[in-house]
């Protein structure tokens, strides 16, 4: 049984890392999140009900129209929070999910994350808010700016029970500020949406001299079962409420932000190492995950 496991679990991850025509370099793939959740997202692909494809067509998704119909609505609203300088990175060292983005320049201001409570979306976006609360299927959505030069490398999304949805806001305008998936590149234009598949590998860069705002949103993937649909619903109301990250005190921060905060601190002893001595890092930093496994497994 244990052996069964384990040949899944290899299966999974060989799965994930030949999806798609780019590839992450193996050993960052070894140790990639992607991997860890690799048994949860290949169950997502296998029932899934949109086609496997790096883009898909917008009208898939009908009930997001009114999104693209009030874009203006939702742009006016995101240029009044930059004003108000709320478009921003964590100040805590909370956000699990997007911390690594921060360092080029991404910021972001949460509307919707799944089961979290966002007061300060509700209080500050008054008319987003009510129109992401009508859309049932979109489970998360924020605000995003990437600033000109910002750069977000190469990576997949860990969670594959969501598709990605992007309205332009206020953008450049221009190729030079685009998104690539899997090798096709997409560049933004003010009230266009685009939808892709965040779990193949993707980058986005502003080689412009403007701004780029969007609506980001995580659309619940459709699933061709109900029960497949269920566990979906289940896996993002649990997983993925835990990694809420605040706004403004008051939001709900969820726990695995803040076990995050208390890593990225612990991170810096870590870093310290690695720039001591890269090699001996990267054995040690092996050793630990072949003993991790092996303990699992025994046990």
């Amino acid at each position: 049984m244990k052996w069964a496991v384990v040949v899944f679990y290899i299966l999974s991850v060989v799965h994930i890392h030949w999806r798609g025509k780019v590839r992450l370099p193996i050993g960052r793939q070894l140790f990639d999140h992607s991997s860890f959740m690799a048994p949860i997202n290949i169950f997502m692909h296998w029932f899934s009900r949109v086609p496997s494809t790096p883009y898909l067509p917008v009208d898939t998704f009908k009930e997001l129209k009114p999104l693209e119909e009030n874009w203006e609505v939702i742009r006016a609203e995101a240029e009044n929070l930059l004003r108000l300088q709320k478009i921003k990175a964590s100040e805590k060292n909370d956000d699990a999910g997007f911390n690594s983005f921060f360092k080029n320049g991404w910021k972001r201001f949460y509307l919707k994350w799944y089961n979290a409570s966002h007061p300060s979306a509700q209080e500050l976006c008054p008319q987003t808010y009510a129109l992401l609360a009508a859309i049932p299927s979109v489970k998360a959505a924020m605000f995003a700016e990437l600033p000109p030069g910002g750069k977000l490398n190469p990576h997949r999304d860990p969670f594959a029970g969501s598709l990605r949805y992007h309205l332009g806001l206020a953008t450049p305008n221009d190729d030079r500020c685009f998104i690539d998936v899997d090798g096709e590149r997409h560049s933004w234009r003010d009230g266009q949406g685009v939808i892709f598949d965040e779990t193949y590998i993707h980058w986005a860069i502003n080689g412009s001299e403007s701004d780029r705002i969007i609506l980001f949103c995580d659309v619940e993937r459709p699933m061709r079962y109900r029960w497949a649909q269920a566990v979906n619903r289940f896996l993002g109301r649990t997983m993925m409420t835990a990694a809420a990250s605040p706004n403004e005190q008051g939001d709900q921060v969820g726990m695995v932000s803040k076990l995050f905060r208390v890593s990225f601190y612990a991170g810096k002893y870590r870093r310290a190492f690695k720039a001591w001595n890269k090699t001996l890092y990267k054995i040690t930093k092996f050793g630990l995950i072949i003993g991790l496994a092996a303990a699992i497994y025994y046990i």
